[in-house]
């Protein structure tokens, strides 16, 4: 089978081809359709992510296929059955072995391409808006990157609990997907004074950060008193230093998020929201926006496009 791994990391992943694993006990065979890409994989390339497994691995932390089998004393979804899985690593491969209990059975209208990006997109922004900022109906909250695989799932969610959405994205394009996931307000990165057009809209009871930066310094001064503000990751490639002493002149609160640490502290929070995502997905509430879909020996144009931040949702490789 094929697989696209990582060996150095001097040097960029390449495709390969090997044999096709054997599901150990604990375990089930996936035959992968769909592997989503997140900024994650292209941390992981040079060794700069939290989780980067050790050398050789292969990239795609969430993908979502069809149970091939089962391994020894194992209990699991039946062979046939459609799934999503977050399991780190693995994803861009036509088959991977992963933990059964990790298995998420997926809504039988659901595309393989929309389950694949499902998990962490729409988990993060759920578990942030809902379990960590505790956002209320009515209150004002801005999503930085706005356009990108969280940012629309923030806007979209953020909508769905009642908050006034402000978007921030960088050019027309990414604005208009904003707006189409219901944006109440767009504010164009690339020219606009964002601290300015915040206040001047009454200011950010909750700030859904992912990309860092300028942008989070602008946004943390646009804040409403008691704000809470949600750093997700850091796209712009710096990460913010928080002045403490601002935060007690308008009593506000930083919440760190990383939503895959709750596998290993608390899985029952994830378990809960992506119980709640997938009735909300089947209720025609959630409609995840797929820009790309590459096959798997384009897999360096797909993280080429998370680089150089020109997609706009989630890309998609399909084994």
């Amino acid at each position: 089978m094929r697989s696209f791994q990582v060996h150095s990391f001097e040097h960029p992943p390449a495709l390969v081809e090997g044999p096709e694993p054997q599901p150990q006990q604990g375990q089930a065979l996936i035959r992968i359709h769909a592997c989503s890409l997140n900024f994650a994989d292209t941390l992981m390339t040079k060794g700069k992510y939290q989780d980067t497994p050790q050398l050789p691995f292969t990239l795609g932390l969430e993908m979502a296929g069809e149970v091939v089998t089962l391994g020894p004393e194992t209990d699991g979804p039946a062979p046939g059955t459609r799934v999503a899985v977050y399991a780190g690593s693995g994803g861009l491969a036509e088959y991977g072995c992963f933990d059964a209990d990790r298995l998420v059975p997926i809504p039988d209208n659901m595309p393989y391409e929309e389950a694949a990006a499902f998990q962490i997109a729409y988990g993060t922004s759920h578990i942030a808006l809902k379990h960590r900022a505790r956002m209320q109906p009515g209150e004002t909250l801005l999503v930085l990157g706005a356009a990108g695989g969280v940012g629309l799932t923030a806007v979209e969610i953020g909508k769905l609990m009642g908050a006034k959405v402000i978007a921030c994205a960088r050019g027309a394009d990414k604005l208009e997907a904003a707006k189409a996931a219901g944006a109440d307000h767009l504010i164009d990165a690339k020219t606009a004074d964002l601290r300015a057009e915040v206040k001047a809209l009454g200011g950010a009871d909750v700030v859904y950060d992912p990309v860092g930066g300028d942008q989070w310094e602008a946004a943390f001064r646009a804040c409403k008193p008691e704000a809470r503000l949600i750093p997700i990751g850091f796209a712009s490639g710096e990460v913010p230093q928080i002045p403490a002493n601002h935060l007690l002149v308008k009593n506000l609160t930083v919440l760190g998020l990383y939503w895959g640490g709750y596998l290993k502290f608390a899985p029952e929070v994830l378990t809960s929201s992506m119980a709640e995502l997938f009735t909300w997905y089947e209720a025609g509430y959630l409609k995840p926006h797929v820009s790309h879909v590459l096959p798997l020996d384009r897999a360096d144009e797909a993280l080429e496009l998370l680089r150089s931040r020109k997609s706009t949702g989630k890309v998609v490789v399909t084994p």
